[in-house]
C-alpha cells in the first residue's frame, strides 16, 4: 500500500497545504478569523515561519496557522479532515503557545490570550453543530465561567443547525466543505470569493507548486517508509514487542533527525550561507535542493 500522490490543482482549501497557503495573506487571515470568533480584528501578522514547513517536533509537516493580532492575542488554526483526537490536540497546541510566549520573557500573570481553532470536515463532537465553543466552569458552580485566557473553538462544515448560527458562518464551511467542482460555485459572499480568487492565484503560482511537491514527496516518504518497514518486520520478527518498540523508537529518531537538518539547512540559506558551504558541511544536495524549494 502506497500513499497516492495528489497534485495541486485537485486540491480545494480544506487540504491543509492549501489552507495554509491561503492564510499566509494576512487579510484573508484577519477575515477568517473574524467570520469564526464574530469580533473586529485591526491587523494580524501571519508568522510563515510556523506554516507549511516540515517540523520536527511534529515530526511531520506542520500545517496549521499561526497568527498573532495588533493586541498580542495569538491564534493557531488547523484544518481537520480525518477524524482525530482534535481535543488532546488542542490541549498540546495551547501548551506549545503558552511555552513560547513564557520563551519570549512574558510573564504568566499577564500572558495574552490565545485561540486554538479546528476547521473539522467532519462532526468532532457528534451534537450536529456547526460550532463548539469551549468554556471552562466551575463543577461546584456552572454558572462561574472561569476565564485563564486558553480559547478553544471546533468547527463543523456538516452542521445542521443552520438556524443558530450566522448565515456568513454558514456559507463560509460550506464553502470549506465542498469538494473540486461545488468549491467554485457562486455563494453569494465576499470572503468566500476572495478565498476562491487567492485558491486559483495559488495553484498557478510556479513556487507554491514546488513546494506542494517537495511537501508530499516528505510525506509520502515518511508514510512509506512507516507502511513498509512495519509490514516486513512485523512478518520476520513476528511483531515481537519488545523489538517492535525498538524499531519505532529508531524510525522516530531518524525521522527527527531529518527534520533537523532541513529546518537548519533553510534557516542557514535564509542567513546566506551558500550551497557550496552546506556542501562541504556534508549537508546532501538533495535535502539542499529540497530546502531551497521551502525558501
Amino acid at each position: 500500500m502506497k500513499r497516492e500522490k495528489r497534485t495541486l490543482q485537485e486540491l480545494t482549501i480544506k487540504d491543509g497545504f492549501l489552507f495554509a497557503a491561503a492564510m499566509m495573506d494576512e487579510e484573508n487571515c484577519r477575515l477568517v478569523l473574524e467570520r469564526i470568533l464574530q469580533m473586529d480584528i485591526e491587523h494580524v501578522e501571519v508568522d510563515t515561519e510556523k506554516s507549511i514547513i516540515y517540523n520536527p517536533d511534529y515530526k511531520s509537516v506542520r500545517l496549521d496557522v499561526y497568527a498573532r493580532d495588533e493586541k498580542n492575542t495569538h491564534f493557531d488554526v488547523e484544518m481537520q479532515v480525518e477524524n482525530e483526537r482534535v481535543l488532546k490536540r488542542s490541549r498540546y497546541y495551547h501548551s506549545q503557545m503558552d511555552m513560547e510566549l513564557i520563551d519570549k520573557g512574558e510573564k504568566y500573570e499577564t500572558m495574552s490570550d490565545g485561540y486554538v481553532i479546528f476547521i473539522c470536515d467532519y462532526d468532532p463532537l457528534g451534537l450536529g453543530k456547526y460550532r463548539y465553543t469551549v468554556r471552562k466552569i466551575l463543577k461546584e458552580d456552572e454558572s462561574y465561567e472561569y476565564e485563564d485566557g486558553q480559547h478553544t473553538i471546533f468547527l463543523n462544515t456538516h452542521g445542521r443547525n443552520e438556524d443558530e448560527e450566522p448565515e456568513e458562518l454558514v456559507k463560509f464551511l460550506k464553502y470549506i466543505g465542498a469538494d473540486l467542482k461545488q468549491s467554485t460555485s457562486d455563494y453569494g459572499d465576499a470572503l468566500v470569493e476572495r478565498l476562491q480568487d487567492s485558491v486559483s492565484k495559488i495553484k498557478k503560482d510556479r513556487k507554491m507548486r514546488e513546494r506542494f511537491m517537495t511537501l508530499e514527496e516528505l510525506m509520502k516518504k515518511e508514510y512509506n517508509d512507516g507502511y513498509g518497514d512495519g509490514r516486513e518486520e512485523g512478518w520476520r520478527e513476528g511483531r515481537k514487542e519488545g523489538r517492535a518498540e525498538g524499531r519505532e523508537e529508531g524510525r522516530e529518531e531518524g525521522r527527527e533527525e531529518e527534520g533537523r537538518l532541513m529546518v537548519e539547512t533553510i534557516q542557514k540559506l535564509k542567513s546566506g550561507v551558500t550551497e557550496e558551504q552546506l556542501l562541504s558541511e556534508g549537508i546532501s544536495q538533495g535535502t539542499i535542493d529540497r530546502a531551497k524549494m521551502c525558501l
